[in-house]
């Protein structure tokens, strides 16, 4: 039978991309055997033996499954309370025959996908699972049992930020629980996160996470304090509340890790749950980030830049590419290394955003590597110091994508790519006048169309995804005249 429906190498027990899962419930959904692969990287194929109780998960590389397998070999993980085993395949790739009877799990792949990609027009796919997507909003309700140590913001802040943009967080004792209402900036994160950490314990038989939707539609928060925090505002009072005091756990006594090793928790803690280091979730937070005292998005923004093209490259040009991905405050190039820069992000999490999407791109001719710094913050240059314009100041730029925590922009975040979409396109600007315009920048125009209901918009695939990189950054907010700019990003379709 498996043979019938699965297609491949053959090759035995060694490392494959393809893992093989055992002992799966029978009301187990292909989401929730999707979602153990998440947090290793991108899942690429999915099949159910629902019958056998067994599925094919196949990732996007061998390194993501290998990482998966040590770590659930030691740490068997459990669906629906019950033991599931992992292995390797003896396939290196699924090819999926039986299309009839894949349906839902392959919907459900696009859809848990489309999550990681902030996508939300996936509701259909979802729901193809079998009702799998309730009608939630984008706040939940958790509580958390066993708090045999202090649960802070900063802890749920710093775990609940891999699943999605967390925008604000209110913590409270009801009924001598301690519980806290979490708002992200869209309900399929708050999807993703209940998927993922419900059950799931922040430090070894104690404080175990209990999450559901919450009835409220959004958080109004007061204070930037201890027990309540709006993330979009740095603005709010501290208010009345006292600041607790950090309590101090000796070695010998603190808790050891459980489920995810790359969490530092707050000091004198030992790690706490988080997702493993180079984890490809679009939202992720780094996984050594602390919350400063001063309300506002937490953690280093600040981004290490290299093997750059020091004839290429500008300040500008490093803004708009990053300012795809975050609202970038500023960019140095280094002085006597000029392959090297600096770009610091509006906060941690879009910092993450900008080194899953842009680690290893390629940028004027070399493959571009970027990861955090080890600096908090970009210093402009002192009156008089030489910097021959390396370092620029772009905090108050009218260009940043994402002021608005509710804006579009969020949903819309997609890895460099051939095909460009277009956008604020006047009437008067024919296909020829744009082909001929991206041509000018050194552009091959393989295919364009304009959007059907909004001819304002377009997509244009060029020869390569570097040609698209080079061209949205030569072309994002070009002025065709009478106040009318330009608006370029990345498109996930194709013509």
């Amino acid at each position: 039978n498996e043979k019938k429906k699965v297609k491949g190498n053959r090759s035995p027990c060694s490392p494959s991309r393809v893992l093989h899962i055992r002992q799966i419930p029978s009301d187990v959904t292909g989401a929730e055997v999707i979602s153990l692969g998440l947090p290793f990287g991108k899942v690429t194929n999915l099949l159910m033996l629902r019958g056998k109780g067994q599925a094919f998960l196949e990732m996007a590389s061998v390194e993501a499954a290998v990482s998966m397998v040590n770590y659930y070999t030691p740490a068997t993980p459990h669906l629906h309370n019950q033991p599931v085993y992992i292995q390797y395949s003896n396939y290196k790739e699924l090819k999926i025959d039986n299309q009839h009877h894949q349906a839902r799990p392959q919907a459900a792949l696009q859809g848990v996908n489309a999550v990681q990609h902030g996508n939300l027009a996936i509701t259909s796919a979802l729901a193809a699972e079998g009702g799998l997507l309730p009608s939630h909003g984008s706040v939940l309700r958790i509580i958390v049992e066993n708090v045999f140590y202090p649960v802070t913001l900063e802890v749920l802040y710093q775990i609940f930020s891999k699943c999605g943009f967390v925008l604000k967080i209110v913590m409270f004792n009801k009924n001598n629980q301690f519980q806290a209402l979490l708002q992200y900036a869209d309900a399929m994160n708050a999807y993703y996160a209940k998927m993922t950490l419900d059950g799931q314990s922040i430090y070894t038989g104690c404080c175990t996470l209990r999450i559901d939707f919450s009835k409220l539609t959004s958080l109004k928060v007061k204070y930037n304090n201890d027990k309540s925090r709006d993330f979009t505002r740095i603005d709010l009072p501290f208010g009345d509340g006292q600041r607790t005091v950090e309590t101090s756990v000796p070695p010998a006594f603190a808790p050891q890790n459980t489920i995810f090793p790359s969490y530092a928790g707050p000091p004198g803690f030992a790690p706490a749950l988080g997702f493993p280091q180079g984890a490809v979730t679009t939202s992720v937070a780094p996984g050594h980030m602390t919350i400063p005292a001063v309300p506002g998005i937490p953690g280093n923004s600040v981004l290490l830049v290299s093997n750059l093209n020091p004839e290429a490259i500008t300040p500008y040009g490093l803004f708009i590419l990053f300012g795809v991905y975050g609202d970038v405050h500023r960019v140095k190039i280094m002085f006597k290394k000029r392959g090297i820069a600096l770009v610091q992000m509006a906060d941690a999490t879009q910092a993450q955003i900008a080194i899953n999407h842009l680690n290893g791109q390629r940028l004027y001719g070399r493959v571009m590597h970027t990861t955090l710094s080890k600096y908090q913050t970009i210093q402009l240059p002192r009156e008089g110091q030489e910097d021959k314009g390396l370092t620029k100041d772009y905090s108050n730029s009218p260009l940043h994508r994402f002021k608005n925590p509710c804006s579009k922009n969020f949903q819309n975040i997609f890895p460099p790519s051939a095909t460009l979409h277009l956008s604020n396109i006047p009437p008067s600007v024919t296909v020829d006048d744009l082909k001929n315009l991206f041509t000018s920048k050194g552009s091959t125009v393989k295919g364009f169309k304009f959007f059907q209901k909004d001819s304002k918009m377009a997509l244009i695939q060029l020869g390569s995804v570097e040609e698209a990189v080079h061209a949205l950054i030569e072309l994002h907010n070009h002025d065709f005249g009478e106040n009318q700019h330009l608006r370029v990003s990345f498109s996930k379709s194709t013509i």
